[in-house]
């Protein structure tokens, strides 16, 4: 049998559309992202190792500019020296010839290594015992009195600095060279190079391992705090993080984690607290109002039975203002005070006074009159309903303690700018030590009492919480003879 043969398509030129450019883009873009990605895998990923690349990237680089200008400075100085050195020579050997006084074989000087003078017709006419029958030097560069020059010819293997000085002699003119070698130059040079091949790297090599000890002691207490965090579960809030003993930012940080789990461990103890006072209240009614529903079901009575279903009605209605207070506590736990707007809605300018009228109005069948010393003009801003319900709350709680006389008084506070709200009662006063208690939820300071007249506990704490998210307070001011519920509101600014 014959073998199967493959067939290999031709190759044919770019569609028309782009093709080969959108297959070159694509191609662009994967070699950009498997680029990022293995720069991604090469950085350091810990604040320690980046302190100790930057470090020594920084060091590194400060150090290579250093030894670069070091070796540069260090060999123009040196050249200098030996230039200067063999110019000197020069000048004397071109006072010489000034003088006609040159002899052929010519003396060095301690540093130089020939001596060389040639007339205007090329010829030498003295010369150092080194370079004695040879012919003139020619210069490499240029004659300028800087040209280097190489003189392997006349043996000599290594770079030679060459001063050349013209003299006017009694025969004619003279060009005086005088040569200086650049082995001690090279050889310094190289030397200083080998030292900073092998200190920069020690150096550098310090530079990283100081770096990384003292970067890895100044991060074990953030190690330790980030431990101790993460050791802290929702049922261990009593926990705290390691405070250093150093007074510096990362204390401050550690005393700023603590603070905010004290925070949440308080918040978590409120949350547990309510959830039991608020358990404990829907319990109690409910198990009332089942009782009542079977002895109605079961009373062969109609009297008997229709009171029963008539108490039974009264404790749904008990249950029904406990879960509308509960859900409204929630409303206002969710949102803090500069998020007013979305537990209340939008907010408007309230005149405080004509809604003090309103909701005393509507109370005609309150057992106690409420007698108003308003002041009109009072405006607020924020929501009318929830202000509204703040009142109807501090009302509701005068009208059941009070004996005879309610009263509501509305004011501007001098040098304040803030409105002041006063609801007072003439009944029992309230204990010093229960001054801050009774706006704490499900606190009833006259249980029975309170639980005859439908109230939960939760009337002064929503009032409270009302006030605060319109930006004021509400507290219990002293009065002797009296029970004065005070709130502060905050007035608008004036307008320019």
């Amino acid at each position: 049998m014959a073998e199967p043969t493959t067939t290999v398509p031709a190759t044919t030129g770019p569609e028309p559309g782009g093709t080969c450019l959108r297959s070159r883009r694509g191609i662009g873009r994967g070699t950009r992202g498997r680029t990022a990605r293995l720069l991604g895998r090469l950085t350091p990923r810990s604040v320690r190792a980046r302190t100790t690349l930057a470090a020594c990237t920084t060091v590194g680089a400060a150090l290579l500019v250093a030894s670069t200008a070091f070796l540069g400075l260090l060999h123009a100085n040196l050249e200098r020296t030996v230039e200067s050195g063999a110019r000197e020579q020069a000048i004397a050997v071109a006072r010489l010839a000034a003088d006609a006084r040159l002899t052929p074989l010519l003396p060095l000087d301690h540093g130089t290594d020939f001596v060389q003078v040639v007339d205007g017709t090329g010829h030498v006419v003295a010369a150092s015992q080194n370079l004695a029958g040879h012919p003139a030097v020619a210069p490499v560069g240029g004659p300028d009195g800087h040209t280097t020059f190489d003189l392997r010819p006349f043996g000599e293997e290594h770079r030679q600095r060459v001063a050349t000085v013209t003299a006017a002699t009694p025969s004619g003119p003279v060009v005086v060279r005088v040569g200086s070698s650049l082995r001690t130059v090279d050889t310094a040079q190289h030397v200083a190079a080998a030292a900073l091949l092998v200190l920069c790297p020690l150096l550098l090599l310090t530079v990283g391992v100081l770096t990384w000890r003292t970067t890895g002691r100044a991060l074990a207490p953030v190690e330790a705090i980030r431990a101790g965090v993460a050791a802290i579960g929702d049922r261990q809030l009593d926990l705290r993080v390691p405070v250093p003993a150093a007074d510096d930012e990362i204390a401050r940080l550690a005393g700023t984690m603590n603070a905010m789990l004290a925070r949440l461990e308080a918040a978590g103890a409120r949350q547990r607290r309510f959830i039991a006072d608020a358990s404990h209240e829907l319990r109690s009614p409910l198990a009332v109002l089942r009782t009542q529903l079977e002895v109605a079901l079961a009373h062969p009575d109609p009297e008997v039975r229709t009171a029963l279903l008539e108490g039974a009605l009264e404790d749904t209605d008990r249950l029904q203002a406990l879960a509308t207070d509960l859900l409204l506590l929630a409303r206002l736990d969710s949102a803090g005070p500069d998020r007013a707007g979305d537990s209340f809605g939008p907010l408007d300018p309230v005149d405080l006074a004509e809604l003090v009228a309103d909701t005393v109005r509507a109370r005609a069948g309150d057992p106690h009159p409420v007698r108003l010393d308003l002041q009109d003009g009072i405006e607020v801003v924020g929501s009318r309903l929830w202000l509204g319900r703040l009142l109807t709350n501090l009302l509701d709680n005068a009208q059941r303690h009070a004996d005879r006389d309610v009263s509501v008084c509305l004011h501007r506070e001098p040098g304040t700018g803030s409105a002041v709200l006063d609801v007072a009662n003439d009944g029992p006063e309230v204990a010093p030590e229960d001054c801050e208690r009774i706006f704490e939820r499900f606190t009833r300071l006259d249980d029975a009492r309170s639980r005859d007249h439908g109230g939960a506990g939760l009337g002064l704490p929503i009032a409270r919480d009302i006030a605060r998210h319109h930006g004021g307070d509400l507290s219990l001011a002293p009065s002797p003879g009296t029970t004065l519920f005070r709130t502060r509101l905050p007035l608008p600014s004036p307008r320019h």
